[in-house]
């Protein structure tokens, strides 16, 4: 079992900046197991997206509309992801899972960033 913490979220100003983290706890063994971890968000109204996501290998990939923007990172059991620039349309709450192979995914109960215009 591995349970997800999401922390940071907050209301700021459009063209601020906020840093996202996503702790992940349980044993030694089943945090090593971890095959990647995601930032998902969700809009009020709308589905959730996927906003960035870090394999195995330590490769992020990035939703289009944050590239430039976003950047994420992994240090040991925490997935943080940093924010700049941040606009309106990134409002929403955020949300961190993380993948097991064979098991269905792990997921945090997410952190609310609001952007005021």
């Amino acid at each position: 079992q591995i349970r997800l913490v999401e922390t940071g979220g907050a209301l700021v100003q459009a063209g601020g900046s906020l840093t996202l983290s996503c702790t992940a706890s349980g044993s030694p063994g089943s945090i090593s197991s971890i095959s990647s971890m995601a930032w998902y968000r969700e809009a009020p109204g709308k589905q959730r997206v996927l906003v960035a996501s870090l394999n195995r290998d330590g490769i992020p990939d990035y939703l289009e509309s944050v590239k430039g923007r976003f950047t994420l990172s992994r240090d040991k059991n925490t997935l943080k992801l940093q924010m700049n620039n941040l606009k309106p349309e990134d409002t929403a709450r955020y949300c961190c899972t993380a993948l097991v192979p064979w098991e269905a995914p792990y997921w945090g109960q997410g952190t609310h960033v609001t952007v005021s215009s």
